[in-house]
């Protein structure tokens, strides 16, 4: 068995027996001596015996770090396009093997292989200012816990935690390469840093017959699209799911998926070092910060499920549901309709089960957890900092802002370039789009104008749906009536829930299509606008998105929060949508109370969302790589090359990584925005992310193309949005506690209004409730005769209404009373309180943690003091040993890499 030195770990082996492949001579090629062939139309085609871990070359030496795949289908001009592209890209110095199309499994498809020489990789890396190991870290690392002790279950291997040794590191200098660490050149940079470099170069490289007349016609995304190419990508570097036979064989991406991407793993911490050298920063720092809110979540869902509990508990001290059950109280209660005609009268009784349920959710409870959360999105933002900040460090992303991100300049930005600028900072020349006052101004303006027109869309989405709850209530109510299965299921399914959940489902339907569609028109308008660098594109897509979705998710739970039964008027003075010719009343809360039907829409939207979600993810991609592979599933291991295997995968998109964020950013609004009506939703999430971690892993490790890699040094616009959201969160719940519970017009009954004297809620029913003379109703609302149920009759002269007006026959008959202003002024004053307290708190948490750990802190002084010093005596003795000057002290720290 001969071993060939590849690279992948620390120690990579790729085993081959001398009788996998011969050399031909006459076209270099390899042919299999004893394989079978298959058969395409009437001829058959001899094919090599390929090993599908085969990362390298033909000489089994040179890596595969990026490759290319067309097929023979296409015109003239398209050939012409990759003999010169291919050309320029020799001219760069990356050097190219291609693979015949009858060496594919289609017998169409020509592969075309690249691999990056150390002259190449090191220019780059020069220009790209990468980091790269000068000196073994001397700081031990120290535990963030001290009673990580106790999370030893929860821990993986050290091996795969820490796949690398820690070093101290400096931006790569090319012509100062003898001062860093450098054993092996083929195993120096690292295959993300590999792939990143050549794409680097894909996306730049020109295409045109002149490049100074064809500017635009440069870039593997322009041969992508216009269908030169049919995909490029880096590869894989083995299996996922065999072992490799050698132990001192180590292939990451079957470490991430034993360690990661299996869900008997849910309950271990992830390898995110591993993530971060077979991935690149930018994806690791997405799944930190997943994990990371995952976690965060934990104590959430625990605080969560305590007040639920306390609201399940507390039910017998519950008197105002007991006044609505008790049939001598509730019982006798005739309440008005709850729209005109085809509804009529009904008793309090048959609440009884609603004011239940709306106690689980509407108790002491409620407040106590809306102030918790606000202090609990504090935490979690001001941690996270400090976790992003010690995974800057250690990823080298410290500087990454200042040196890096500059250069991270977009292919598109670059070809529309007609002039070049010198910078006052940096004095050096750099490309400037001229664009005159009028473009900006009118490119901004029809982008914005775009993004306004499509939240007005989605408004008028909202507004369309509440008319059909308006309009089909009474329309339900009528049909159940009629209907005796209906009537002999008593109060399990009323007009209000056929009607939420109907234009639940209707909303969640539009949600849907309306997010298909705006995907590409906010795609189109940031194009319009030409950003620069990667990272500003990334943060004007996440804008426009996040306000849409924004809209689009929270409109129609805003709605119930805050408008729903707040603007009905009073029997005999109803209020209407669009006035009073569309005969569409205001709709009036659920008979339970406002924030159950809140807590319901809450439930359905979110839950929907995330089962829908990861329904999708996971099923899309298996569907997608089942179709297109289904013609090399019954051919022999050794004739599916790697490249081919990985050609079959399901392209990692450009926005796949955004669509994640999107995602969890959407579910982190629906935790913290509207929590106050329902403590469970920590819980359901934490849930969710459980699986939505290893989902997420699961399909990048075994279902995805292996993306490019990439930098990032901080989850970008996220968090901004995210702290918004957090500052959001503590005036929605302030203002859901005030107005959508009944917890502020209890406190001021039981302090203010009891008649007896004593701090208790007997009586409150009867107080909460307004009568209204049955003889004074319009015609438009009076109930039909042949609605009327049997048990009305006409000793029955008044109905009551859920508000705080005088009563009939009063000087001031059906206007509010002063107990409603003390309401009114109670709740006012309640939110300005619980907000000043939860902004105080929140404003001291952050001032108290700092954003960047001590340690950290220190780590990186001593990193730039290590830099400078060894630098300068780097310089020192190359000075020195010019002029023949060499004293035992330099011979000593010239030999400083060994060490």
């Amino acid at each position: 068995m001969n071993r060939v030195r590849g690279w992948s770990g620390e120690n990579n082996l790729m085993e081959m027996s001398p009788s996998d492949y011969y050399p031909d001579e006459m076209n270099g090629s390899y042919h299999d001596s004893s394989g079978p062939g298959f058969l395409y139309g009437e001829s058959e085609i001899e094919k090599r015996q390929i090993s599908k871990n085969l990362v390298f070359f033909r000489d089994g030496v040179r890596r595969i770090d990026f490759v290319l795949s067309y097929t023979d289908e296409d015109s003239e001009k398209h050939r012409r396009k990759r003999e010169l592209y291919e050309a320029n890209l020799i001219k760069v110095g990356l050097e190219l093997e291609t693979e015949d199309k009858i060496e594919s499994e289609d017998g169409k498809t020509y592969f075309v292989k690249i691999h990056a020489p150390w002259e190449v990789l090191a220019t780059y890396a020069d220009v790209l200012k990468i980091k790269a190991p000068f000196k073994v870290n001397d700081l031990q690392r120290k535990s963030m816990n001290p009673l990580s002790w106790l999370a030893t279950p929860l821990r993986l291997p050290d091996h795969i935690m820490y796949p690398d040794p820690d070093y101290f590191t400096a931006p790569f200098n090319k012509s100062k390469a003898d001062f860093f660490l450098i054993d092996d050149k083929d195993t120096f940079f690292t295959p993300a840093t590999r792939n990143r470099i050549v794409y680097y170069i894909l996306s730049r490289c020109a295409y045109g017959e002149d490049e100074r007349l064809d500017k635009d016609k440069k870039g593997i995304k322009r041969l992508l699209n216009n269908g030169t190419y049919t995909a490029a990508f880096p590869l894989h570097d083995g299996k996922y799911w065999v072992k490799p036979k050698d132990s001192s064989f180590e292939r990451d991406r079957y470490n991430l998926y034993q360690h990661w991407a299996t869900f008997s793993c849910f309950f271990k911490e992830q390898p995110l070092n591993l993530i971060r050298k077979y991935y690149g920063e930018r994806i690791g720092l997405y799944f930190a910060w997943l994990g990371f809110y995952t976690e965060m979540l934990f104590f959430a869902a625990i605080v969560g499920s305590i007040c639920f509990y306390y609201g399940l508990t507390s039910y017998k001290d519950n008197e105002w549901s007991k006044e609505i059950c008790n049939e001598q109280i509730g019982g006798n209660i005739v309440m008005c309709p709850l729209c005109d005609k085809k509804c009529t009268y009904w008793k309090l009784s048959t609440t009884c089960n609603a004011s239940w349920q709306a106690h689980l959710f509407d108790n002491a409870g409620t407040l106590f957890f809306a102030i918790f959360m606000g202090i609990w999105v504090t935490l979690f933002l001001e941690l996270w900092k400090r976790r992003q900040a010690r995974l800057a460090y250690e990823w080298d992303l410290v500087d990454f802002e200042e040196a890096e991100q500059q250069l991270q300049i977009r292919p598109e930005y670059e070809n529309k370039c007609t002039s070049r600028k010198l910078n006052p900072i940096t004095q050096e020349s750099e490309l400037v789009l001229e664009r005159t006052a009028t473009d900006i101004v009118g490119k901004v303006f029809l982008c914005w104008i775009t993004v306004l027109l499509w939240i007005c869309l989605t408004i008028s989405c909202i507004i369309g749906v509440i008319a059909y709850r308006l309009a089909v209530y009474a329309a339900f109510a009528s049909f159940m009536k009629e209907h005796e299965e209906f009537n002999k299921m008593g109060s399990s399914i009323t007009p209000q829930l056929a009607t939420a959940v109907t234009g639940s489902c209707i909303n969640f339907v539009i949600i849907m299509i309306l997010n298909l569609m705006y995907d590409r028109v906010a795609i189109w308008i940031t194009n319009l606008e030409i950003p620069k660098t990667h990272v500003e594109y990334e943060n004007k897509l996440t804008v426009k998105m996040f306000l849409f979705q924004f809209v689009n998710y929270y409109s129609s739970i805003f709605y119930v929060a805050f408008f729903k039964g707040k603007f009905i008027g009073y029997p005999g003075g109803y209020s209407y949508m669009f006035g009073q010719t569309t005969r569409l009343r205001n709709e009036e809360c659920d008979p339970g109370g406002c924030l159950i039907e809140l807590t319901t829409q809450l439930v359905i939207v979110m839950t929907g969302k995330q089962v829908w979600g990861n329904i999708q993810e996971s099923l899309v991609p298996v569907v997608m790589n089942w179709w297109r592979g289904r013609g090399a599933r019954n051919h022999p291991d050794s004739l599916y090359s790697r490249w081919e295997q990985d050609n079959d995968l399901v392209v990692f998109g450009q926005l796949q990584l955004f669509d994640e964020y999107l995602e969890m950013v959407i579910q982190f609004g629906f935790v913290s925005l509207f929590v106050a009506s329902f403590p469970l939703a920590p819980l359901l999430a934490l849930f969710n992310n459980i699986i939505e971690v290893r989902v997420d892993a699961w399909k990048l490790t075994t279902q995805f193309r292996r993306p490019v890699a990439a930098k990032a040094h901080s989850i970008g616009a996220w968090g901004e949005i995210l702290s918004g959201i957090a500052i959001l969160s503590v005036v929605t719940n302030a203002f859901i506690v005030a107005f959508t519970s009944d917890m502020i017009p209890r406190l001021v009954y039981m302090y203010a209004y009891q008649p007896d004297g004593v701090v208790t809620m007997r009586g409150y029913i009867n107080n909460s409730l307004s009568l209204f003379n049955i003889s004074e109703f319009l015609p438009a609302n009076r109930p039909d005769d042949d609605e009327l149920p049997a048990w009305f009759n006409g000793s029955i002269k008044t109905c009551r209404y859920q508000d705080y007006r005088y009563p009939p026959g009063h000087q001031n008959q059906y206007t509010h009373t002063l107990q409603f202003w003390h309401i009114l002024a109670a709740k006012l004053a309640f939110i300005i309180i619980m907000e000043h307290i939860v902004f105080m708190i929140k404003f001291f948490l952050a001032w108290l943690i700092p954003d960047v750990p001590i340690d950290v802190r220190d780590r990186v002084r001593r990193e730039r003091y290590l830099v400078q010093e060894n630098l300068y005596k780097f310089e020192v003795e190359k000075v020195r040993s010019q002029f023949g000057y060499v004293d035992e002290e330099n011979e000593v720290f010239s030999r400083h890499n060994a060490l």
